[in-house]
């Protein structure tokens, strides 16, 4: 559907002719949205004018009409989100969160992209008041809002009675034409078509510019036949971006829409109202100059002297918003009243939920299977998440699992569960496809909800093409659980492009992830166990492909020591050398330490699942497991050595990779490149004589 709005004469003529759908008020709040915009990346020196000034309107329109939300109390948990996707363009969410009446002064706008400020760049999430994302990579906060969009439609499956919609929010996104060029965004899209995502309403900022120059250089498809093939609603807005009455009904019939995610395809002019940037490249990434500043406001009607100027008509009108979003979540926990004395049982998981504490039955479980992998036949530890995860998901009703296309492999899919799907909402695993961005990045937005813990699997080699998204989730603290399996060259025949080698190593360079890659099937057990516990940050599991011996615990010390990062596993009666190692390869380790003993040189093992959880032990702890007078230390992971410098010192020595694999069966591959017990013996005695 396409809705023709009326566009505004030249700015090069003089002043702007108001819009006819927009009263006097209407013009100056969103003069008022742009005004603030530009002064504030004039001030800074630094910014993105350009598409707060064309987007105004419908900014304005969206949060003091369409959006149901409460200023006074940013994580109402039925609030409607926003997210906006180009983040460069935050001063146009600044301008909003502070004229609504967030609590962002107007000290923090002029403060823009300066030390302290909580108006940084791009939107961070936890950082701002109001602010429902991290964006700035182009693409991630559009592909977020599906995952929100996923949340809100289980959520509301899972505690919704025809009487009480306790859960019914809507996800607004506004994204440009970057986002929609970036492939996460494509990934994301095409699945929330494939479900339905009725709650998903996408504004595409269509101002035909990007930091190039005009779209026409690079992006000529045809965006609205490409979101209807993905089988999405698409509505179109033409004329300038400021048709009032053309934007709500657009917006209206949105959020009426009962089958499908909505792309609203608003025309839009980017430095909207500059006389000599408008529709210009020069307008996206740098201050306007302040002699085409004032020449904009004088065409806006706004006298050039005034600097972060808010007329008192405008904080009235605008701010009134707070009273209607303080109403609205007042007749919310009227309803949750109710909620709690008709539906008891389902009201008391809900408050629980919203608190963030576990149900009873987790600790439950770990009274009644802690010694569930304390010993037994080897297993693969991606075979013994499975077998954890039939027994666990059970009690955990709000963690959602999923996987790239790779179920069976990564042993992801517990017992009973059910698929999340057009017709099913109530179902706890995601069927992504073959989307391993895509699915990164709608589990940052599902663990938005702050009620849910999702987690989605694929390859560890493929982690690379979900880097962006575990980076953001670990700037934001997004809970999400990212799991790997197939961790090394021990996978084998499938050769390097599907063998991890320099992963590790990337992964642990991300500061706020803390990466596990569990050394049996009770470490596994552990693992799991810190991340659904972990609500700070995201996590990372690395498990094999091939199986490896289940540490008999009744000899060994307890799984649960993974918990400390690093910990003794067999300890020499007085060691000259310490032997530190992570996954498949502690085995290694052990079995060298016994030859070693059996010639005399007593050999300390430590088993080290995760280098961040370590370094987080007093440093009393530390300094127990890796002495520092004994200074023979070797590393044995089936990895690059990036790191280990750390932990090994000035006379360690890695035993590991320096290349990448080879297509051969895995116990092969072990030996060509020298990660053997052999190996770590001969190196021992070498660095020992």
């Amino acid at each position: 559907m396409t809705v023709t709005g009326t566009a505004s004469p030249s700015t090069s003529t003089g002043r702007i002719t108001r819009h006819p759908s927009q009263t006097e008020l209407d013009e100056l709040c969103i003069n008022t949205i742009r005004c603030l915009s530009m002064d504030a990346v004039q001030k800074a020196r630094s910014g993105h004018p350009g598409m707060p000034m064309g987007m105004a309107s419908v900014g304005y329109r969206l949060w003091t009409k369409q959006m149901r939300h409460n200023p006074r109390n940013p994580r109402w948990l039925n609030r409607d989100r926003f997210v906006l996707s180009n983040g460069h363009g935050c001063m146009l969410l600044y301008s909003l969160l502070h004229l609504t009446g967030y609590d962002l002064p107007l000290e923090e706008i002029q403060n823009f992209r300066q030390w302290g400020s909580r108006t940084p760049g791009h939107p961070e999430y936890g950082h701002t008041p109001g602010v429902e994302a991290t964006t700035g990579p182009l693409g991630q906060g559009l592909s977020n809002a599906v995952g929100m969009a996923i949340a809100e439609q289980y959520l509301a499956a899972r505690f919704n009675t025809p009487g009480h919609r306790i859960i019914d929010y809507k996800v607004y996104v506004f994204a440009g034409d970057g986002c929609l060029q970036e492939g996460v965004a494509s990934e994301a899209c095409s699945l929330a078509g494939h479900l339905g995502l009725n709650n998903l309403i996408v504004v595409y900022d269509d101002n035909r510019i990007t930091i190039d120059g005009s779209t026409d250089l690079s992006f000529t498809e045809d965006v609205a036949a490409r979101f209807e093939s993905y089988g999405w609603a698409v509505r179109s807005v033409d004329g300038d971006g400021n048709d009032l009455r053309a934007i709500d009904e657009a917006l209206s019939a949105a959020a009426a829409e009962t089958n499908r995610p909505t792309l609203i395809r608003l025309r839009t002019h980017i430095g909207y109202g500059s006389p000599h940037k408008q529709d210009s490249h020069d307008a996206h990434g740098s201050p306007l100059g302040e002699e085409e500043v004032a020449l904009t406001k004088q065409a806006l009607g706004w006298d050039p002297a005034k600097v972060f100027h808010v007329p008192e008509e405008v904080l009235k009108s605008m701010r009134s918003v707070a009273d209607q979003g303080a109403a609205a979540e007042a007749r919310w926990k009227e309803l949750l009243e109710s909620y709690r004395k008709e539906e008891p049982e389902r009201a008391a998981e809900f408050s629980r939920v919203a608190s963030g504490t576990l149900p009873e039955a987790w600790e439950t479980f770990w009274k009644e299977n802690k010694s569930l992998f304390e010993s037994g036949a080897g297993v693969a530890t991606r075979q013994a998440q499975g077998a954890f995860l039939d027994a666990l998901m059970p009690h955990l009703p709000l963690v959602l699992g999923g996987s790239a296309d790779l179920t069976p492999s990564n042993n992801t899919r517990f017992k009973g569960a059910e698929d999340f799907s057009r017709t099913n909402r109530s179902g706890r695993y995601i069927r992504y496809g073959v989307r391993e961005h895509g699915m990164a990045a709608i589990m940052n937005g599902i663990a938005l909800s702050g009620l849910l813990i999702p987690y989605g699997a694929t390859f560890f080699t493929f982690s690379d093409y979900m880097r962006p998204s575990i980076r953001l989730a670990a700037l934001s603290g997004y809970p999400s659980i990212f799991l790997f399996t197939h961790d090394s060259i021990g996978l084998g025949e499938d050769g390097p492009t599907h063998q991890a080698v320099e992963h590790l190593a990337a992964l642990r360079a991300i500061p706020g992830l803390v990466v596990l890659r569990p050394a049996d099937a009770g470490e596994t057990m552990y693992a799991w166990k810190y991340a659904i516990e972990n609500r700070k940050g995201p996590t990372a599991i690395a498990l094999t492909r091939q199986a490896i011996p289940v540490l008999d615990r009744r000899a060994f010390p307890g799984a649960e020591n993974l918990l400390k990062g690093g910990y003794v596993l067999s300890e020499g009666k007085d060691p000259r050398l310490i032997l530190i190692a992570s996954g498949s390869e502690v085995h290694l380790a052990l079995a060298a330490a016994e030859e070693l003993v059996s010639e005399g040189l007593e050999a300390r093992v430590v088993s080290m699942p995760s280098w961040e959880l370590f370094e987080n032990q007093p440093e009393e702890y530390r300094s127990n497991v890796l002495p520092p007078g004994v200074r023979k230390r070797i590393g044995i992971e089936a990895g690059v050595v990036q790191g280990w410098e750390r932990y090994l010192g000035p006379e360690g020595v890695f035993i590991g990779m320096s290349s990448f694999g080879a297509s051969a069966p895995g116990g092969e591959l072990f030996k060509r490149f020298g990660i053997t017990v052999e190996t770590i013996v001969t190196t021992a005695r070498r660095i020992c004589s």
